[in-house]
């Protein structure tokens, strides 16, 4: 089997996670594959928009695989396969989470390690890693918290729980819910959006939220000074314009629609 399905449409890649019958359980050779995938995705100059998404309906991934985990130690557990949130971390262009089904502990992490995140009524999200026994290496810890704020943070990671799809949506985590057969599409119309853009200007706006949010608000508020006055000044008028009366046009249509 295929751990891995990449589908190419028009500048958007569609890569799915496929072990269904395992939840699409994180095993070594998934995690491998993943990160080899979405490496030679940002290779291609023809992908700028990256959704991830599992295969079937119960899960986007169900984390770790721990049956394999299970007959493995920590030493195992902190080598070996390729790391498939630092290749999303190094993806130049957005990333775009389809939460089909559960994320869970390292599946929450992939979700989180996305740019942004929609899912289905059957999205769920739960951190596991303390009644597993073991601590996040992926971002979890430090990414929860700064997107909801330390207690609610500590609430999912201190208990295990679960957090539905609504909970989810009116804390911030996802953006949207949208009916599991519409999934796919709505991820595709994100990612058509954003194909809208510059291409220039899209890659660096996302890193310039990025890396100003890795800093304190006034480093990032220098940061932005610097980039954005470098950026700025190669731009001509008469370009402004064109695009102004585009913009104007788009907008015209977006609120008739």
């Amino acid at each position: 089997m295929t751990l891995v399905l990449t589908e190419r449409r028009d500048g958007v890649a569609l890569v799915t996670m496929n072990r269904p019958d395992a939840m699409n359980a994180l095993s070594a050779a998934l995690r491998d594959e993943l990160a080899a995938t979405i490496e030679e995705l940002e290779a291609d100059a023809n992908i700028r928009v990256l959704i991830l998404t599992g295969a079937g309906t119960r899960a986007f991934t169900a984390g770790l695989d721990l049956k394999e985990l299970g007959q493995s130690d920590g030493a195992a557990l902190s080598a070996s396969a390729r790391d498939p949130v630092r290749a999303l971390a190094n993806f130049s262009g957005p990333t775009i989470a389809a939460v089909n089904g559960v994320a869970i502990t390292g599946g929450f992490e992939l979700a989180l390690a996305c740019d942004v995140l929609i899912g289905s009524p059957d999205a769920h999200f739960a951190d596991t890693h303390a009644r597993v026994g073991i601590l996040p290496g992926w971002g979890l810890s430090q990414r929860l918290s700064r997107l909801l704020g330390p207690s609610r943070a500590k609430e999912i990671s201190l208990t295990g729980n679960f957090v539905d799809a609504e909970q989810a949506c009116a804390w911030g985590l996802i953006n949207t819910i949208v009916p599991q057969d519409e999934l796919i599409a709505r991820a595709f119309e994100l990612a058509d959006d954003m194909l809208s853009c510059l291409p220039d200007a899209l890659v660096q706006y996302k890193a310039l939220i990025d890396d100003g949010y890795a800093t304190n608000f006034g480093e990032s508020l220098e940061l932005e000074t610097s980039r954005t006055r470098a950026a700025n000044q190669q731009v001509q008028g008469a370009s402004v314009e064109v695009r102004r009366l585009a913009i104007q046009a788009r907008g015209r249509h977006k609120t008739k629609g």
